[in-house]
């Protein structure tokens, strides 16, 4: 399995971007569509054509119709000052590669170990003792080429806010498993990078609805991608168990998490990752 940010607040402990129009569902001001398909100013032909369909996408419209509850309504919102240094924030962690000769780079890894393992001594940053935690070799900096430094501190933020869960997966301690299981950590940077993909925040224009929704969630906690990756991370290990999968299977598990992501975080009364339905997977 293969899998790709300047330094965050430190992982595990939460902490207090572009105009662009979003599909958002909150109290706003909504202009609706009228029975005969028209509204104020706002309405036009060709915006008409694209109600509640993702033909929208990459024509740089100023408003995204979407239809809710049996009716078509337009909501049209630019990035708050907060979205926007939040969504920067995070963009910009994405961008930051794993690099080993990085003090804070190894100080991060030396600590998802101590989270991982508190009452085992860590040998070295190139030891066998990766191994256990599913790495695939003695040096765990190689296998984060695909996601980056944020895929460390995902699984330190994991291991540090639900260490229960964290621990019940590490230990594959759930359900009849495979002989040939997934290794752990190396999953784990594998989420990382599927989320990148699914809301496909590097894109200068929103170009799907997820990414609109996921924007919207920054607004209520900066910490959301963080979250997010625990949720996926444990619908991924639920849905593992369904499918009695195995190694070989993996690829096929990761598609099916994204699409059960994708459908709660597009249901109607899900604000923030807390609302989302596999959020109670986690303890």
């Amino acid at each position: 399995m293969e899998t790709a940010a300047a330094p965050a607040p430190a992982a595990g402990e939460r902490d207090p971007g572009g105009h662009g129009c979003l599909a958002v569902r909150t109290s706003l001001p909504r202009c609706s569509l009228g029975a005969g398909g028209s509204s104020s100013s706002l309405a036009g032909s060709s915006d008409e054509a694209s109600c509640g369909s993702p033909r929208w996408i990459g024509r740089g419209l100023s408003c995204v119709c979407i239809k809710r509850k049996g009716a078509y309504e337009r909501i049209c919102m630019n990035l708050t000052p907060v979205q926007e240094e939040r969504l920067q924030r995070l963009k910009h962690r994405m961008k930051v590669y794993f690099d080993p000769s990085r003090r804070d780079h190894q100080e991060a890894l030396k600590a998802l170990w101590h989270a991982t393992y508190p009452d085992q001594e860590l040998e070295g940053l190139i030891s066998e003792q990766w191994k256990d935690m599913g790495w695939q070799g003695r040096d765990p900096s190689t296998d984060f080429r695909g996601a980056g430094f944020i895929s460390l501190e995902n699984l330190l933020f994991f291991a540090k806010t639900f260490s229960a869960s964290f621990q019940r997966l590490l230990k594959k301690q759930c359900g009849n498993r495979a002989t040939w299981e997934y290794p752990f950590a190396v999953a784990g940077v594998n989420i990382t990078f599927m989320i990148m993909q699914m809301l496909d925040l590097q894109s200068t224009k929103p170009r799907t609805f997820v990414r609109a929704i996921f924007i919207q969630m920054l607004s209520e906690d900066e910490w959301a991608f963080d979250l997010l990756y625990c949720v996926a991370f444990v619908v991924m290990d639920k849905q593992w168990l369904e499918k009695n999968a195995s190694y070989m299977d993996f690829n096929e598990v990761l598609k099916s998490t994204r699409t059960q992501l994708e459908r709660e975080l597009m249901l109607d009364d899900v604000m923030r990752i807390e609302d989302m339905p596999s959020y109670s997977l986690l303890c």
